[in-house]
């Protein structure tokens, strides 16, 4: 019921952690799902099923290995994966730096390789490095340092 008040009953444009998660959500009608974790080579059977199955199936890279796994399984029937480029701005979990000189590099190869196969539809950044914070000051710099990363690496 949340997801379907959040969506304003589109059931459209949701973020998942897990894949049972995006199970769940699609078993309940919805068809546009981002599973925010790079995909890990032992989930990719269960992220191909998800792909076929659903209008949108989103997921995140965050590296060269990413990118190759993807390419080198391919989605039937003429889908295409859809990748977001996972970045991290601070939060040290997953993604790449944005200053690294590799994320660029990344961003062109997914959007420039193959996008018969694999499609660029934006950059990624989760900052997961509030929950520490104690206040909204500190939770609120940390969103302003990750917008302007963010926005430096998309311009």
């Amino acid at each position: 019921e949340g997801a379907e008040l959040a969506t304003g009953g589109t059931r459209r444009g949701i973020v998942v952690s897990t894949l049972a998660e995006a199970r769940f959500f699609a078993a309940g009608g919805f068809d546009d799902i981002l599973y925010a974790f790079p995909v890990p080579r032992w989930r990719l059977r269960e992220c191909s099923e998800l792909a076929q199955r659903l209008q949108e199936f989103q997921v995140l890279l965050d590296s060269p290995q990413g990118l190759e796994l993807l390419l080198q399984n391919p989605l039937p029937g003429g889908k295409r994966w859809l990748v977001w480029l996972k970045l991290d701005c601070g939060n040290g979990r997953a993604g790449i730096r944005p200053t690294d000189p590799e994320a660029l590099a990344l961003a062109r190869a997914i959007a420039r390789g193959s996008p018969e196969l694999v499609t660029l539809v934006g950059v990624y950044a989760h900052c997961g490095n509030t929950y520490g914070c104690r206040d909204i000051a500190a939770i609120q710099a940390i969103a302003r340092d990750t917008t302007a990363a963010v926005l430096e690496f998309v311009t």
